[in-house]
């Protein structure tokens, strides 16, 4: 099983960024444990391969997205940050792969500004994690894995 966890942009600054929002957990810091779940996650019948990508460039995430989708990705984990709220394109990027998606934010969007409340995602994918912080990135893949398990 392949899962692809891509962030958008600023998470890069996770950990050093409005630590009273996003926490003080660095993006290395969730996907070295993310990736150590993953090997916990698999076993001898299934293996999790994890890949990790961030950009602050709405083109280069749209890009991965087509780019594992070709190679034949199962899952993704994707928190578009900001694009979240202004991306057709990447909208039209998650529509056009065949992957299951689970979408994600640290904090709650649907409690923050008004122009934070909408989602230009929220109906194509698959799942939703929001809320929660960094955990929320071990219980989509945790997610990903028990549903993919099944398919």
């Amino acid at each position: 099983m392949r899962i692809d966890v891509i962030n958008g942009p600023n998470l890069n600054l996770l950990g050093t960024r409005e630590t009273e929002l996003y926490g003080s957990t660095s993006l290395d810091s969730i996907e070295s444990h993310l990736g150590s779940l993953a090997e916990r996650l698999g076993g001898v019948d299934v293996s999790i391969e994890m890949s990790f990508f961030q950009s602050n460039h709405e083109g280069a995430l749209i890009d991965r997205i087509q780019e594992k989708t070709q190679a034949g990705v199962d899952a993704f984990i994707l928190n578009p940050g900001g694009y979240t709220h202004t991306s057709v394109a990447l909208r039209d990027a998650v529509i056009g792969s065949d992957a299951m998606f689970i979408e994600l934010h640290l904090t709650n969007i649907y409690a923050r500004e008004d122009f934070r409340q909408r989602s230009l995602i929220a109906d194509v994918v698959d799942g939703h994690v929001t809320g929660l912080g960094p955990i929320g990135y071990e219980l989509a893949l945790r997610a990903a894995v028990a549903v993919q398990g099944r398919q």
